[in-house]
């Protein structure tokens, strides 16, 4: 592990350690795959990982991200950097940020770009398997998705139709149609998500999801403990999303902080 300032930098392993040792309050349901086109692996020399994303933040602070766009990096050696809050959406996909954490590939993977090395692959798999386990998420092409798939003008899913871009690339894992991730990438993120999920240390790490239902103009208080005695701590609206980290006496516990609500107010996702 090596750390610049909020970047991280992580082997696999490190990665899977950092992740399910994290609790994280914003419930995430779709995975972004993108590639960065440039920079692409002639702009990477094996030692400049931090140049890399300091140079992809600062382009996207000029373009008024605010920050950095992508939650997570992953480079040609294999190497994955933690970026963009895992708290804060990413600016990633419009029509498709909110409930998402995105993925950013440094590379061109298009047809007649870079050839994908076979260390960023197994990154590139492990990082969507391994987020699928911690945020139970089922793997397949409706909560793992590409840019390609979705309208740049409307933010609508198309699936590859209307005006969108290539990304993650025309040659990503054999393509970047729904089809293609069908039948090449989503097996092989299937295949280490059902190891990960199979090992009881990840297993516990699991946690479930849920949705606000209260009246459209009621809110649903967040209190400091399991019960209506308990300290108000904020207030969540209609049709918020959240991730259960416990429950007790019907409460929920909502974050990693002592945050807890009713659970009858509370849809099972």
């Amino acid at each position: 592990m090596n750390k610049e300032g909020k970047f991280i930098l992580l082997n696999r392993d490190e990665f899977k350690k950092w992740l399910f040792e994290n609790n994280f309050k914003r419930p995430i349901q779709l995975i972004q795959n993108h590639h960065t086109y440039i920079p692409n692996y002639s702009h990477f020399n094996g030692k400049n990982h931090f140049e890399k994303v300091e140079g992809m933040e600062r382009t996207h602070v000029e373009r008024e991200f605010g920050e950095i766009a992508q939650n997570i990096t992953t480079f040609k050696d294999g190497v994955i950097c933690i970026c963009r809050d895992f708290n804060k959406q990413p600016c990633g996909i419009y029509g498709a940020n909110k409930f998402a954490l995105c993925i950013e590939n440094l590379g061109n993977f298009n047809l007649g770009g870079d050839i994908m090395a076979e260390e960023q692959k197994k990154s590139i798999i492990f990082i969507n398997a391994a987020l699928c386990v911690k945020f139970n998420i089922k793997p397949d092409t409706n909560s793992i998705i590409y840019h390609h798939w979705y309208d740049l003008k409307t933010g609508k899913r198309t699936n590859g139709t209307g005006t969108t871009k290539s990304c993650p690339g025309t040659n990503f894992f054999g393509g970047n149609t729904v089809d293609a991730a069908t039948k090449n990438f989503i097996p092989l993120v299937a295949e280490v998500y059902n190891s990960l999920k199979s090992n009881n240390n990840t297993k516990e790490e699991i946690i479930p999801q849920g949705k606000v239902i209260v009246d459209i103009n009621d809110v649903l208080n967040v209190r400091t403990g399991p019960g209506p005695a308990y300290k108000f701590v904020r207030a969540l609206k209609n049709g918020d999303g959240i991730n259960i980290y416990a429950e007790k006496d019907g409460w929920l516990k909502i974050s990693g902080n002592e945050e807890w609500v009713n659970g009858k107010f509370v849809q099972r996702l």
